[in-house]
């Protein structure tokens, strides 16, 4: 017995291996209409019923999703690295304060472009709509190989981190056993997104409470303490002998790393119920709250522990359980390891639709616009990503990555959000059902600019590297797009491709 798996892509071809479905097409709102296979149906020749994903993402499903992928490591190894660069406390606070704040803005802004653009993809689709292919398959070439499997392994590296420190207490964690645990965790993040939608969904709102509460053992005590008046640690709180100017905008990129996340559910636009009124919703209560934990986090980690011992920590949530909570402290890594679980778990269900959408407008091969008839998962656009990620665990050391994917992530949003200040020109009558004040896309757009052409002075080795990699796409571009007739051994492997993932066992 094979599964079975159908063509969801622009040329609407399928093997003769697998059962047939017809081609899918677009209504007039460009939204994709079909008829949705259940699990004891099958698809005939010449049958008219179509395979989709289903709108199964509700508010509450739409708030975990961003709640559950932006809380996740950076919360626990961000405050070090904003505190290095920002100079002092006080500074650090304002970076933090300000990243949610400029995330807001973000936000807002892709609330506009998902609603008035109702397909899924996020900035991909964004940027195709407003400047063309070519553009949006240099976005799609950086996100395939360099951002998302190193933010991938950036948040996967947290968590084999962080669910291996109960065993090692009080030693050091094995290197190798980290990124053991981290290809485990990476494994069954895969298998998940690949068999069920809708127990993906579940396991994120789990997931997205077991964040909070860990927030709030870190908040609790730490808020406790203040109230005592334990406010040594917030003397001369804005002293800025070690400020540096060319390092803030580092600063900014941990900050805004760990923001990140609030842009993933317009990866699932096609998904979303009633997407005029959930995505702008779930954004608006999604931001607020992640913005009221992350500053009181930050406070509470200040109100504990002294900036010098922030600094030499290498997991500061769980140096502060251990000055807190003594023998009850061995619980907060392990909510801190579902915490970034849950990132991974956002991040892979999101990312896939991107590569699914890149399919079906023909820039990614044709494979990856297949859905499983009786799951209704994307199951190739899920695993593209597997390998390299796995590379990228075992070769990258964590603040290298996080510096090197930033420039490239901050760069294209800031590009999709000019983009959104484009379409306000170009189409001035696209329906809008919701629409931002024009000055928070131009401040959050120029901010990004500001922060990646900084970033140039300040780390040219990470951001020369990243730049060139997105440059390699103009080439790649006409190698696999623009020119018709490709090569017959490409054809030839991507044929056997097709054919190995037709026969998949069950």
């Amino acid at each position: 017995m094979y599964t079975d798996f159908v063509w969801f892509g622009v040329l609407g071809r399928v093997s003769k291996m697998t059962k047939r479905s017809t081609p899918s097409q677009k209504d007039g709102k460009g939204e994709v209409s079909g008829h949705k296979v259940s699990q004891n149906e099958t698809l005939l020749d010449g049958d008219d019923r179509k395979v989709e994903l289903g709108k199964k993402v509700t508010l509450l499903r739409g708030i975990s999703i961003i709640i559950g992928t932006i809380i996740g490591a950076g919360i626990f190894i961000s405050p070090k690295g904003i505190l290095k660069h920002s100079g002092s406390v006080g500074m650090s606070l304002i970076v933090w304060i300000a990243c949610g704040v400029l995330s807001l803005f973000g936000a807002l802004s892709y609330a506009e472009l998902g609603t008035c653009i109702k397909k899924s993809g996020g900035h991909y689709t964004y940027i195709l709509e407003a400047f063309g292919p070519q553009v949006a398959f240099i976005r799609l070439w950086a996100e395939l190989i360099a951002i998302r499997p190193a933010a991938t392994a950036v948040i996967s590296l947290a968590f084999g981190q962080y669910i291996l420190e109960p065993l090692f207490m009080p030693c050091g964690i094995p290197p190798m056993a980290v990124k053991l645990a981290t290809t485990i965790g990476i494994t069954s993040i895969m298998y998940l997104n690949s068999m069920s939608v809708t127990w993906t969904a579940r396991i994120q709102i789990f997931l997205t409470f077991s964040k909070l509460l860990a927030i709030s053992i870190i908040i609790v005590p730490g808020m406790y303490q203040l109230f005592k008046g334990e406010t040594r640690n917030f003397e001369n709180a804005f002293e800025l002998n070690n400020a540096k100017l060319s390092e803030m905008p580092l600063a900014f990129y941990s900050g805004m790393y760990a923001y990140s996340g609030w842009f993933y559910l317009n990866f699932l636009t096609e998904e979303v119920d009633n997407p005029e009124r959930t995505m702008p919703l779930a954004i608006y209560i999604s931001m607020a709250i992640v913005t009221f934990c992350y500053v009181l986090t930050n406070v509470a980690y200040y109100t504990v522990m002294s900036a010098d011992e922030i600094l030499a920590s290498d997991a500061v949530a769980v140096t502060f359980a251990e000055k807190m909570m003594g023998n009850f402290s061995i619980v907060v890594p392990v909510f801190v390891a579902l915490s970034c679980y849950g990132s991974m778990n956002g991040g892979v269900f999101a990312i896939s639709r991107m590569f699914f959408v890149a399919s079906r407008e023909g820039q990614l091969p044709e494979i990856l616009s297949m859905i499983h008839v009786r799951r209704h998962t994307p199951l190739a656009a899920v695993l593209i990503l597997y390998p390299i990620t796995i590379l990228q665990v075992f070769v990258g050391d964590i603040y290298s990555l996080l510096n090197f994917m930033s420039f490239l992530r901050w760069l294209f949003i800031g590009l999709v959000v000019l983009g959104l200040i484009y379409l306000r020109y170009t189409k001035p009558d696209l329906p809008r059902p919701f629409k931002v004040p024009l000055f928070i896309p131009v401040v959050f757009s120029l901010t990004c600019f500001f922060m990646v052409f900084l970033s140039l002075y300040s780390d040219p080795v990470n951001t020369g590297i990243g730049f060139a990699i997105s440059l390699t796409g103009i080439p790649a571009y006409y190698i696999f797009i623009y020119f018709k007739h490709k090569p017959k051994w490409l054809q030839r492997a991507l044929g056997k491709l097709f054919i190995l993932f037709s026969k998949v066992p069950e």
